[in-house]
C-alpha cells in the first residue's frame, strides 16, 4: 500500500519550492481561468511629487482580463483626464506629473478590478500621498549658558513630513558631532547632555533632517551652548531626561521592531541597564544600540509583552523607569485561501482564517461584490471563514474576495473556483535527469495538472512494477521521495498520471553519485612562532564531479600574504606569527554536496632555553620511482630535519650513467611543501636522480641517489643549435655547429648530415654525413658568395625532424678599391666634417662594416715647426659616406685619407686629402708672476700661451684694489704689445692689496685670463700719505702708463650691503657683569640698544639702551653662575636685531685679592706721591707772590678736548665741535663726534693710540684696562694719520 505524507521540513525545501506550482494550482494558461492579480503597489504609497505617479496592477486570465479602477469608492474614469494613461494589455496607471500635472490632485484611495467572462478580482485599497519635505519654521535661539555639570537637553523639532525625515546632527564643516555614553541624540531627534563639558563650547551644533523620498535634507538655525566652570564642579545622581516620571506605557505592532529609551543626567554619566520584570530578554532579538540607552527588540509577538525597566546607575545613587509594552496585531493569515479548481458536479470549499489581536473580522465578496447583495449560486454556501461548494457547475466559476480586518489594519486575498473539465497533463520535462549522493534522500518531481484532479503512480523501469512499501515516500505533489538513495536506486523511473477523461506518462533518470569525503582531516597543531606549519586536506570523491577546495580562518577568508601557500590538498603557513592563531577549516564543495573539516592552531612563543640553533636542513631520505613510462617518472621523497629554519625549496638533480657517469646535472626544483615531483625524461639515458633541500641557511648534502632507469632509444628530437657558415679564406665555406650532448642523441651512432648549396643558384643540394663532430669545410667556393645551409642529426633508429636552414657565406678578402672623391669641409677652428663617395659592393669582397679616417696634424701654422706626427682613426659603421672630425687643434694644416674595412681588413687608402683649420682663441698665459714690491710698484711677467691657436696680436691686463670691506676699488684696463714679457706699474697705493686679471688675444677674440694677488709693502718710515678726499674712502693716486695703456679714473665705489646688519657679537664675561661688543653695517646715527635675559627662559627681555653711537657696552647686576641670552637691535631701522649669542658668568667664588691698603710698598708709594703734591703747592706759592703768571685760560682755550665739551640741555647730545685748521676725515665706520672730524693731538685717550693688543678689556664702568702694547709718539698736527690700530670691540674699520 501507498504512502502519503507530507515532506518533513527538515529535508526539503527543494520539496516545498517544487509543490507550490501545484499546491497553488495554476492552471495552464492556454485553459479558461479567472483572473488573478499579480501584481500590484504596496497599501500605503508614498510617491515623489516630482516624478510620474505609477500604480501597478497586474493580472492574467483566459481569456486575457478587462481592467478598471475606482478612486476614494467611485468609478474613475481614466478617459477623462489627460494626464492618466493606461499600459495597453496592463492595468497599470501613469499619471502624468512631469508635464504639468499636480501630485496633490491625485491623492486618494485606489482599487482596480481585473474582470473576464469567469470573473473579477480585485486589488488592495492603494492610498496614494505624495512626499512632503516642509522647510523648518523660523525661530530666535538664544545662547545655551550651562554650568560645567549640569545635563542639557539641544532639540531638534523637524518639521512633519511625509515620511518622517531621518535626524542626525553636523556642525558647519558637514562633520557629524562625535557622540558617546555622556552626549546622544534620542529617538526623536534632541541631542542630549548627561552632564556638560568645557570642550562642549561651540556655535554650530546644528540639527539636519534628511527626506530620502525627495532626496533633501533641511537644516535648522546652528545652536550656540557655552559652558562656564565653577570650582569645584558638583557631583550629581542619576535623573532621568527621557522618558519622565517613573512609568509609562508603549503599543507596538506584531512582527514590527519594538524600541524602548532611556536618557539619564548625573554626573559621573550614569550607566544604562535593562531589564525586563519577571522573564528574560528574548535570545537572538535583542540588541542595544546608542551606548545601551536604546533597546531594540525585533520581530517583535504577543509574547513580548510585558513590563521593561531601565536602571541608570552611577556612584551616587540610581534611577529607574518601567515601560509597559503592550503588542497588538494587525490581520495575518492561518490559513488564506486557495484557488480552486473543480469538475462538474464535484464538492469543494474555500477557507479564510486569520488572527489578530483584536480579533479579526471576516467578510466575503463575490467578484468584488459582497457576497451578502452577490447573484445567487445553488452551490454555494457560506459558513463564517469557510465557503461550501458542492455539485459545481461551469457556471459556478468566480473569483471570491476574503477581508479579514481590525482597528490595526486588513488583508484582502483572492482565490478563484474554476469548473473544468481536462485530462491529465504533466508539466515535468521528459526523461529529466536527477543526480542525488548515495545515502542522501532522491526527490524526483512529477508535476501534474487535470480535472478531475489525476492520481499518480510511481513504476521503476519500462516495464517494471508499481512502487510500494516503506522505502518510498509519494507527496500530493506527484513527487517521489527516496529517503535513503542507494547505488541499486539508479535508473529509470516512470510517472503516470490518469483520471476519468485519460491518461499520460513520463520518465525520469537518476544517477547516485559517490560521497566527497576528506579521508585526511586537518589536525591541531601547535607551533612555534616564525616557524612553518602544514595542515592536511586529502579528499576523495567521485570521479564524475569537480570538486572545489576552499580555505578560510576562522570562517572568513584567508588573510591576502604570500606566506599562505595552498597546494592540491594541503596550507601550509610560512614564517607563522601571532595573528595566524585560530581555527582553520577545509571545505570542498561539488555540485551535489559538501564536506568541510576544521583543525585549530595555537602560536607559543619559543622557549627561551636552549637557544635556537639553525642550520642546513637534513639531505632527504627513501628516494622512491614510481609510475615509470616512457618520457616522465614520478619521483618520491621523504625530508629530513629541517633544523629550526623551514625548508624553502628541493632540488632534484640526475645523473646519465650511460654518457656521463658520475656527473649530476640540474634537472629541477620545487617549492618545499611538495615531497613528489614528475620529472620529464628523454630517450637513451640510465637515470638516477638525487634531492637536495635548501633552506634560508644553506643547501642539505645530497640524498643517497635513487635506483637506475634505463629509457629506450629513439631519433633524436633536435638538430644541432647555432649553425653558421663562415669562410676561413676566400675559397672555402666552413659549416659548424654546436654538437648534442650525450642525452640529447636519443640513441646509439649519433652522426650529422651536413647540407649545402649557393644561394639563388638553380643547384641541388650537396650532403655528407660526418661523425660526432662540429664542423665541416667545404672548399673550392667563390670568394664571398651566400650559400644555404643546414645541419639535421641522426642516429641508428633514424632522423631528427627536418631541420631549418641558415645563410652563410664562403670566406671574405680585402677590399680592392678606395674610396673616391673626398672632400673636407672645415667647420671651425676644432671641427671639420669630411665627406666620401661609397665604394661599389662587389669591390668590397665581403661585409662592409664601415669606413676608418685616418687624419694627422702636420703642423702649426703659427709656429711652422714640424712634430711627430700621431694618427688619430675614425671608424664610421655602415654604409655611411660622411662623418664628423672633432677635437682638431686651431691654426693647423692637417691630411687624411679614407679607407673601406669588410671582414677581412682594410683596403687600399684615398689620396691624403690636405686642410687647414682657422685661427682660435688662445689658452690662458702659461704663467704669471708679480715680483719686486714696492711702496708704489710691482713688477709683472708672464709666459706666452702655451696653445696661441693663431697670431697673438695683444695682451689685456685689468687689476684693481681690494680690500676686507665692502668698499671696492677702480677696475684699470691695459692692453700689452704681444711681444712683451713683462711691465713694471708705478704709482700704486702703498700697503694695498690688489688683484690681476691676465690674458692674450688673437685676431679672433680674448683667451681665458690667468688671475693673481700682490700686495704693495708698507710705510713703515712714516711717508706722508697723500691727502684723502673728504667722505671718499679711497686715494687719488696717478701712475705713469705706456703708450698702449689707457686708465680709468681710480675712483673707489663704495658697496652698500643689502640691508644693515649688525654682526659679531662677542661677550666678556666675569662674576656679574659681561662685556658686549658688536659691528655695525647699514645707515648712520644709529640708535643701539642691548636685550639680555636668562637662556631656555620664557621671561620677557630685559632692555639697555646704549648711550650715543658705541659699538660696546656693559650688562651689570648679573647673577654668578648663570647663563644669559644676548642680542643687540637699533632704534629706528625696522626692528633690526642681530642673531642671538649666549654667555655664561663666572661661579662666585671667594675673593683672592689682597688688600692693598696694608701692603707696605703702597703706603710708601703713597706718602712720596704726598711729598711731591706738598712741594708742587710751595713752589706755586712762591711764584704766585712773585706776580708771575700761568696761562692756564689760553691753554684751554687753544685746545679745547671734544671729550669735555658741555652737554646741550634739551637733548643732551654733545654740542658742535668747530675748528679752523684743515679737518681729516675718519674712514667710515669709525666712531665720531657729528661732524665727523677729530684732531690727534685733541685727545690723549683716544683709542687710536694704543697699539694692536688684543688682551684690552673694559672694566665694570666701561674704562680701557688693557695693557697698553706700547703707545707711540704723539705726530704734528698736520703729520700724516697713523696705520689702523683696532681697539677689542673693533670700535674703527678703516680702508687699507
Amino acid at each position: 500500500m501507498m504512502k502519503k505524507m507530507s515532506i518533513p521540513t527538515s529535508k526539503a525545501s527543494l520539496v516545498l519550492f517544487l509543490c507550490q506550482i501545484i499546491s497553488a494550482l495554476d492552471v495552464p494558461l492556454d485553459l479558461s481561468q479567472p483572473p488573478t492579480i499579480t501584481q500590484q503597489s504596496p497599501k500605503d504609497y508614498i510617491v515623489d511629487p516630482r516624478e510620474n505617479i505609477v500604480i501597478q496592477c497586474e493580472a492574467k486570465g483566459k481569456p486575457p482580463p478587462s481592467f478598471s479602477w475606482t478612486r476614494n469608492g467611485t468609478h474613475f474614469d481614466i478617459d477623462k483626464d489627460a494626464q492618466v494613461t493606461m499600459k495597453p494589455n496592463s492595468g497599470t496607471l501613469v499619471v502624468n506629473i512631469m508635464n504639468g500635472g499636480k501630485a496633490e490632485a491625485y491623492e486618494g484611495v485606489y482599487q482596480c478590478t481585473a474582470r473576464n467572462e469567469r470573473g473579477a478580482a480585485i486589488s488592495n485599497n492603494i492610498v496614494i500621498r505624495p512626499s512632503r519635505s516642509p522647510l523648518w519654521t523660523k525661530e530666535k535661539l538664544e545662547p545655551n549658558h550651562v554650568r560645567e555639570g549640569d545635563s542639557l537637553v539641544l532639540h531638534c523639532r523637524p518639521p512633519v513630513g511625509l515620511p518622517p525625515p531621518i535626524i542626525f546632527w553636523m556642525d558647519n564643516a558637514f562633520q557629524r558631532l562625535p557622540q558617546s555614553e555622556r552626549v546622544s541624540q534620542g529617538l526623536n531627534g534632541d541631542l542630549y547632555f548627561s552632564n556638560v563639558q568645557p570642550e562642549d563650547t561651540r556655535e554650530d551644533y546644528i540639527c539636519y533632517a534628511r527626506f530620502n523620498h525627495t532626496q533633501t535634507i533641511q537644516q535648522k538655525q546652528p545652536i550656540s551652548v557655552k559652558v562656564f566652570s565653577t570650582k569645584p564642579v558638583t557631583e550629581r545622581q542619576p535623573v532621568l531626561l527621557t522618558p519622565t516620571g517613573s512609568t509609562s506605557t508603549k503599543v507596538e505592532l506584531r512582527g514590527n521592531v519594538l524600541l524602548l529609551e532611556c536618557i539619564a543626567a548625573g554626573l559621573p554619566t550614569p550607566v544604562i541597564r535593562w531589564i525586563k520584570e519577571g522573564g528574560e530578554l528574548p535570545a537572538n532579538r535583542t540588541f542595544f544600540e546608542n551606548f545601551k540607552k536604546t533597546l531594540k527588540i525585533i520581530d517583535v509577538s504577543e509574547a513580548d509583552s510585558g513590563n521593561y525597566k531601565c536602571i541608570a546607575r552611577n556612584t551616587l545613587g540610581s534611577v529607574h523607569h518601567v515601560i509597559s509594552v503592550t503588542v497588538k496585531a494587525a490581520p495575518y493569515w492561518i490559513t488564506a485561501p486557495r484557488n480552486l479548481v473543480l469538475s462538474p458536479g464535484e464538492d469543494g470549499t474555500l477557507i479564510c482564517r486569520a488572527n489578530g489581536n483584536p480579533k479579526p473580522s471576516i467578510s466575503w465578496l463575490a467578484n468584488g461584490v459582497p457576497i451578502a447583495i452577490a447573484p445567487e449560486d445553488p452551490s454555494r454556501k457560506v459558513d463564517g471563514d469557510t465557503i461550501i461548494f458542492s455539485q459545481v457547475q461551469e457556471r459556478s466559476s468566480a473569483v471570491y474576495q476574503c477581508n479579514a480586518s481590525n482597528e490595526y489594519g486588513y488583508l484582502l486575498a483572492n482565490a478563484f473556483v474554476n469548473v473544468l473539465a481536462e485530462p491529465p497533463r504533466i508539466l515535468t520535462p521528459a526523461n529529466k535527469l536527477y543526480q542525488v549522493i548515495a545515502d542522501s534522500p532522491a526527490l524526483l518531481d512529477c508535476a501534474y495538472f487535470g480535472s478531475p484532479k489525476p492520481e499518480i503512480e510511481w513504476f521503476k523501469g519500462v516495464k517494471g512494477s508499481i512502487l510500494r512499501g516503506n522505502e518510498y515516500v509519494f507527496h500530493d505533489n506527484g513527487t517521489l521521495e527516496i529517503p535513503v538513495a542507494q547505488k541499486n536506486s539508479a535508473g529509470t523511473y516512470t510517472c503516470v498520471a490518469r483520471n476519468e477523461l485519460g491518461k499520460i506518462q513520463n520518465e525520469v533518470q537518476l544517477e547516485i553519485k559517490d560521497p566527497t569525503m576528506i579521508i585526511k582531516q586537518p589536525e591541531y597543531k601547535v607551533i612555534q612562532r616564525y616557524g612553518q606549519v602544514s595542515f592536511e586536506c586529502i579528499i576523495k570523491h567521485d570521479s564524475t564531479l569537480l570538486p572545489t577546495v576552499t580555505w578560510l580562518k576562522d570562517n572568513d577568508e584567508l588573510p591576502d600574504d604570500e606566506r599562505f601557500l595552498v597546494g592540491k590538498d594541503n596550507l601550509t603557513i610560512m614564517n607563522v606569527t601571532d595573528k595566524d592563531d585560530g581555527t582553520y577549516t577545509c571545505i570542498v564543495n561539488t555540485t551535489l554536496d559538501s564536506v568541510s573539516a576544521s583543525a585549530v592552531l595555537t602560536v607559543v612563543a619559543a622557549p627561551p632555553t636552549p637557544a635556537i640553533i639553525y642550520a642546513r636542513p637534513n639531505p632527504p631520505f627513501d628516494l622512491e620511482l614510481t609510475g615509470q613510462l616512457e618520457r616522465s617518472i614520478d619521483l618520491s621523497w621523504i625530508p629530513g630535519d629541517e633544523n629550526n629554519s623551514p625548508i624553502i625549496n628541493f632540488v632534484i638533480e640526475y645523473e646519465d650513467a650511460l654518457h656521463e657517469p658520475g656527473v649530476w646535472h640540474y634537472q629541477t626544483e620545487v617549492p618545499g611543501t611538495q615531497t613528489t615531483a614528475q620529472l620529464k625524461l628523454s630517450p637513451y639515458v640510465n637515470y638516477s636522480f638525487r634531492v637536495i633541500a635548501v633552506n634560508r641557511i644553506g643547501r642539505s648534502q645530497p640524498s643517497e641517489p635513487s635506483e637506475q632507469y634505463l629509457t629506450k632509444s629513439a631519433s633524436p628530437d633536435e638538430n644541432p643549435a647555432n649553425v653558421q657558415g663562415i669562410g676561413s679564406e676566400p675559397d672555402n665555406l666552413v659549416i659548424t655547429w654546436e654538437p648534442l650532448k650525450g642525452f640529447q642523441s636519443n640513441g646509439p651512432g649519433l652522426q650529422y648530415k651536413v647540407s649545402w648549396r649557393q644561394k639563388d643558384v638553380d643547384d641541388e643540394w650537396t650532403s655528407v654525413i660526418v661523425a660526432n663532430v662540429s664542423k665541416y669545410i667545404v672548399s673550392g667556393t667563390p670568394t664571398f658568395v651566400p650559400y644555404e645551409v643546414k645541419v639535421q642529426a641522426l642516429n641508428d633508429l633514424g632522423y631528427a625532424p627536418e631541420p631549418s636552414e641558415v645563410i652563410g657565406h664562403s670566406g671574405e678578402d680585402l677590399p680592392m678599391v678606395a674610396p673616391g672623391n673626398v672632400q673636407v669641409h672645415v667647420i671651425n677652428s676644432t671641427l671639420a666634417k669630411v665627406h666620401w663617395d661609397p665604394v661599389p659592393l662587389k669591390t668590397v669582397r665581403g661585409h662592409l662594416q664601415g669606413y676608418k679616417v685616418y687624419y694627422w696634424k702636420v703642423q702649426s701654422l703659427s709656429r711652422r715647426s714640424r712634430r711627430h706626427i700621431e694618427k688619430k682613426i675614425l671608424t664610421f659603421r655602415g654604409n655611411k659616406t660622411f662623418g664628423m672630425l672633432p677635437g682638431l687643434e686651431p691654426y693647423s694644416s692637417y691630411k687624411l685619407n679614407v679607407r673601406v674595412v669588410n671582414g677581412k681588413g682594410e683596403g687600399p687608402a684615398s689620396p691624403d686629402k690636405v686642410f687647414n683649420t682657422p685661427e682660435g682663441v688662445p689658452s690662458s698665459p702659461s704663467f704669471l708672476k708679480i715680483t719686486n714690491p714696492t711702496l708704489d710698484s710691482l713688477t709683472l711677467e708672464w709666459g706666452s700661451p702655451t696653445h696661441p691657436n693663431g697670431v697673438l696680436t695683444s695682451y689685456t691686463l685689468k687689476f684693481q684694489p681690494i680690500n676686507n670691506t665692502h668698499e671696492l676699488g677702480p677696475l684699470v684696463e691695459i692692453k700689452i704689445p704681444a711681444n712683451e714679457s713683462s711691465l713694471i706699474l708705478k704709482n700704486l697705493n702703498y700697503s694695498t692689496r690688489y688683484k690681476f686679471y691676465f690674458n692674450a688675444q688673437t685676431s679672433v677674440g680674448s683667451g681665458s685670463q690667468i688671475t693673481e694677488e700682490a700686495v704693495t709693502i708698507m710705510d713703515e718710515a712714516g711717508i706722508l700719505r697723500p691727502a684723502v678726499g673728504a667722505g671718499k674712502g679711497y686715494s687719488e693716486i696717478l701712475f705713469a702708463t705706456s703708450p698702449v695703456m689707457h686708465t680709468v679714473r681710480p675712483t673707489f665705489y663704495k658697496v652698500q650691503p643689502l640691508y644693515p646688519r649688525i654682526r659679531n657679537v662677542t661677550t666678556a664675561a666675569a662674576e656679574t657683569y659681561a662685556n658686549i661688543s658688536w659691528e655695525y653695517e647699514g645707515p648712520d646715527h644709529a640708535n643701539f640698544y642691548v636685550e639680555y635675559g636668562v637662556a631656555g627662559s620664557k621671561e620677557d627681555w630685559k632692555k639697555e639702551i646704549v648711550n650715543g653711537s658705541r659699538s660696546f657696552f656693559v650688562l651689570k647686576g648679573l647673577t654668578p653662575g648663570t647663563a644669559y641670552k644676548v642680542r643687540v637691535g637699533a632704534e629706528g631701522l625696522s626692528g633690526f636685531r642681530s642673531s642671538e649669542d649666549v654667555f655664561e658668568t663666572g661661579p662666585a667664588m671667594a675673593s683672592r685679592q689682597v688688600d692693598i691698603a696694608t701692603q707696605g710698598w703702597f703706603i710708601g708709594l703713597m706718602c712720596a706721591v704726598a711729598l711731591l703734591i706738598l712741594i708742587l703747592l710751595i713752589v706755586c706759592f712762591i711764584r704766585r707772590n712773585k706776580g708771575g703768571k700761568y696761562p692756564v685760560k689760553e691753554k684751554e682755550d687753544a685746545h679745547a678736548d671734544p671729550e669735555i665739551q658741555p652737554m646741550k640741555e634739551d637733548d643732551g647730545t654733545f654740542g658742535e665741535y668747530s675748528d679752523a685748521e684743515d679737518h681729516k676725515p675718519l674712514k667710515k665706520g669709525s666712531r665720531t663726534p657729528s661732524d665727523r672730524t677729530v684732531k690727534k693731538e685733541d685727545s690723549d685717550d683716544s683709542l687710536v693710540d694704543y697699539g694692536e693688543g688684543v688682551n684690552g678689556q673694559f672694566n665694570e664702568d666701561g674704562s680701557f684696562i688693557g695693557q697698553y702694547s706700547g703707545k707711540k709718539e704723539k705726530e704734528p698736527a698736520e703729520g700724516n694719520e697713523s696705520s689702523e690700530a683696532p681697539s677689542p670691540v673693533n670700535a674703527m674699520n678703516s680702508f687699507v
